[in-house]
């Protein structure tokens, strides 16, 4: 397993049964604070959708969705969800959510592409959210702040973890650095993407990188993402493409940047349009998503999604997320691992 990373004489600071009571503890008090933060209501969602509605989300527009036939439904697919990302905006229509509320709720996926890692599991769980916006707030501005709302609801929940089990110590900066990824490959020309963001998190403990899935001045993207959710090719009003990104922390546990949540302003009908055009994929404007967007009838929103898993990860400063969640792992990793002194569950 060369991408697992085994931490010298790492520990676990928690024992099973006090980290059990951790996440609980972490989960319950982060979503209340992001929903009060953001004004959100919490929403029932599903595991799957059905197939060629273009509602699950793309991801990188190569993983495959586990998927599965229905039988009374005359066999009809049905897709494992990958994240909601546009599920979500057809719940704010039907709900008629307002411009400054939203949504949020307990996303549960099976990703049978990842590369399984210290960070990546078949198993993904998240809160994924979802606000109305105006259309003058599809503005890196207004992102900037809702960035900074998420982080404040971070650093609460890092207060408290610290408060109640004494042996940790809080790490993460008190404020949240903001850069581009054109601005990250001007610095740091001769890096790859992700020696790019371990810089950065290095020399700041908290990034947001913005204007993922646009192709940068050396060709490339920074990271993938799906043409027709997040808005990566809008000029903003800086003069730079994209109104997305990514929050990473400096990891010190496994010294190495650590993504906490994707997110950003989603596309509206110009961008769609544009996105699907520089994609080459026309043919999902026919979609039951695309067409309801393209009608008018969604909303202008900004959402994303925050790794429950991941959270209580850092929070707790374990080295592994197979020990905050049950999966499945090669045998081959649970050996290392268990050697490293990192039990899986």
């Amino acid at each position: 397993m060369s991408k697992l990373i085994k931490p010298d004489g790492y520990k676990a600071v928690l024992g099973k049964r006090q980290t059990e009571q951790g996440i609980k503890l972490i989960k319950e008090f982060f979503q209340q604070n992001l929903a009060t933060e953001l004004r959100l209501s919490r929403v029932t969602a599903p595991l799957f959708v059905l197939k060629g509605l273009g509602i699950n989300d793309d991801l990188n527009g190569i993983e495959r969705p586990v998927t599965f036939p229905i039988k009374d439904l005359n066999e009809a697919k049905a897709e494992v969800v990958h994240s909601l990302a546009k599920w979500k905006r057809l719940t704010l229509a039907e709900y008629e959510i307002q411009p400054g509320y939203g949504i949020y709720t307990d996303m549960n996926a099976i990703r049978a592409d990842e590369e399984m890692d210290n960070l990546h599991s078949l198993y993904v769980d998240q809160w994924d959210w979802e606000a109305v916006i105006t259309n003058e707030e599809r503005t890196r501005k207004h992102l900037e702040s809702v960035v900074r709302r998420i982080y404040a609801a971070i650093l609460r929940t890092e207060f408290l973890a610290c408060e109640t089990y004494p042996q940790l110590k809080p790490f993460l900066p008190q404020e949240i650095h903001f850069v581009h990824a054109q601005d990250l490959l001007d610095m740091y020309p001769d890096k790859s993407s992700k020696e790019r963001e371990d810089a950065i998190c290095k020399k700041y403990g908290a990034v947001f990188v913005e204007g993922i899935g646009g192709q940068l001045s050396n060709g490339q993207k920074h990271d993938g993402r799906a043409a027709d959710y997040d808005d990566w090719s809008t000029v903003a009003e800086d003069g730079k493409t994209g109104l997305n990104g990514d929050i990473l922390i400096w990891y010190p546990v496994l010294e190495r940047s650590f993504e906490l949540s994707s997110m950003g302003i989603r596309v509206d009908k110009s961008a769609l349009l544009r996105q699907l055009e520089i994609e080459g994929q026309e043919e999902r404007e026919k979609l039951y998503f695309h067409q309801q967007l393209l009608a008018d009838k969604l909303p202008l929103s900004i959402g994303g999604g925050i790794g429950q898993s991941r959270l209580c990860m850092v929070m707790l400063h374990k080295a592994h997320i197979g020990e905050i969640q049950a999966s499945i792992w090669p045998e081959t990793m649970r050996r290392e691992c268990e050697e490293a002194g990192m039990p899986l569950i």
